[in-house]
């Protein structure tokens, strides 16, 4: 069975935000869906061409002074209802997470508490920044777009990877402690 293409849904819904081009689009995930849904340039432009084909949205170019034409994308209503079914539709899997630290974790018998520790430290440092970077992110949707219908859903999304971050931090705090406790 084909796998689901996840990546378009994102790219329906993005249109929903005003975003119209690759470029735009890509910008938002840059600040926003990359934290939890990576979708690169060779993706986007893929996605696109597919959903203009199957009818989902409409392509319209721009003429710009001395570039090429700008390509703008707009849902179509087949689009939205393909957005709407998919959001209405029940969740297929649960999310697993690919994470260095704990694949070298299980493995970390063959190797000094010392060294395990300081990848563990290293990792908490990172979680930190990202929880810095999630809450500059709370911060900037609350000044800047607290009246965006999206907003509220933005902040529950942000407040996900937040609580999950710092339960990250959390563990990291846990395991250390124990390591040095051996």
């Amino acid at each position: 069975m084909k796998a689901e293409n996840y990546s378009k849904y994102a790219i329906l819904g993005l249109l929903t935000t005003g975003c119209h081009s690759g470029y735009e689009i890509k910008q938002l995930i840059d600040n926003s869906l990359n934290h939890f849904w990576k979708i690169s340039y060779g993706q986007i432009y893929p996605n696109l061409k597919l959903i203009v084909q199957e009818g989902l949205a409409t392509v319209l170019d721009t003429p710009q002074e001395g570039k090429p034409d700008k390509k703008e994308y707009y849902l179509t209503a087949d689009g939205e209802a393909a957005l709407q079914d998919w959001l209405r539709s029940p969740l297929q899997e649960i999310p697993f997470e690919k994470n260095e630290v704990l694949l070298k974790l299980f493995f970390s018998r063959h190797q000094s508490n010392e060294i395990t520790t300081q990848q563990i430290r290293q990792y908490l440092e990172k979680l930190k920044e990202r929880l810095t970077i999630y809450r500059s992110i709370e911060k900037m949707i609350l000044e800047h777009s607290s009246t965006s219908a999206d907003a509220k859903y933005w902040v529950f999304t942000l407040d996900y990877g937040k609580r999950t971050t710092q339960a990250g931090i959390d563990w990291c705090e846990y395991t250390i402690s124990s390591l040095k406790e051996e």
